[in-house]
C-alpha cells in the first residue's frame, strides 16, 4: 500500500515568540516531497513530484498567501499555549 500524509507544524523557542516558524509537509511514504516554510516564504520540492507541484503552488498567489497568514495564526495560538503552560505559578 502506499501511505500519504500532510504534517502542520508551528515551531518556536522564544518567549516572545518572535523566532515563530509555520512549516507545511507533505509526505508520500514516510519521504517529505514537498514543503513549505514560513523563513523561506515558498514551497521547495524535494522529489521530481514535489518540484513540480512546488513550481505550481509558488505561482499561485492565493496559495501562497494562505500558507504565508498561517505564521499569524501559529502566533495567536502559540500565545494562547504560552499563557496556559508557562506563566502558571
Amino acid at each position: 500500500g502506499y501511505f500519504y500524509s500532510r504534517w502542520r507544524k508551528c515551531i518556536w523557542s522564544s518567549h516572545d515568540l518572535s523566532d515563530i516558524v509555520f512549516i507545511d509537509n507533505y509526505i508520500f511514504n514516510k519521504d517529505v516531497f514537498i514543503q513549505f516554510n514560513s523563513t523561506v516564504g515558498k514551497y521547495v520540492g524535494y522529489t521530481e513530484h514535489g518540484v513540480y507541484n512546488a513550481q505550481l503552488y509558488n505561482n499561485n498567489t492565493g496559495i501562497l498567501q494562505s500558507e504565508r497568514a498561517q505564521v499569524d495564526i501559529c502566533k495567536q495560538n502559540a500565545d494562547l499555549y504560552q499563557q496556559t503552560i508557562t506563566d502558571k505559578s
